[in-house]
């Protein structure tokens, strides 16, 4: 059984961080692309970050660009988002996934190409 499972979400102070982690189990996502997205309460789920198979492409949001840095580590099929400077408005449930396609060159952004998700872990950021 394929899962993602993320950890590492809690409550932080604006100005503070975290760091948040997702660990894959029942297949490998090596030749993968991993991404994040995240979701608030009445809001649609939207684009993070994303890591291409190899880590030499990455794409931000533009709300988290230069805030957050998103990585992997293939050996132990896992993936990353460090989180600075964090807003109030980044409250929200993070939620990891794999897309479907098999050594993309750019990283995907698009929501609809991820075909495997984890729960999510909340993260809420206070003023």
């Amino acid at each position: 059984q394929v899962q993602l499972v993320e950890s590492g979400g809690g409550l932080v102070q604006a100005g503070g961080s975290l760091r948040l982690s997702c660990a894959a189990s029942g297949r490998t996502f090596s030749r993968n692309t991993m991404g994040w997205f995240r979701q608030a309460p009445g809001k649609e789920r939207e684009f993070v970050a994303a890591i291409n198979w190899s880590g030499g492409s990455t794409r931000y949001a533009d709300s988290v660009k230069g805030r957050f840095t998103i990585s992997r580590d293939n050996a132990k099929n896992t993936v990353s988002l460090q989180m600075n400077s964090l807003k109030p408005e980044d409250t929200a449930v993070y939620i990891c996934a794999a897309d479907r396609s098999l050594y993309a060159g750019v990283a995907i952004t698009t929501r609809t190409l991820y075909d495997y998700w984890g729960q999510g872990t909340q993260v809420t950021v206070s003023s």
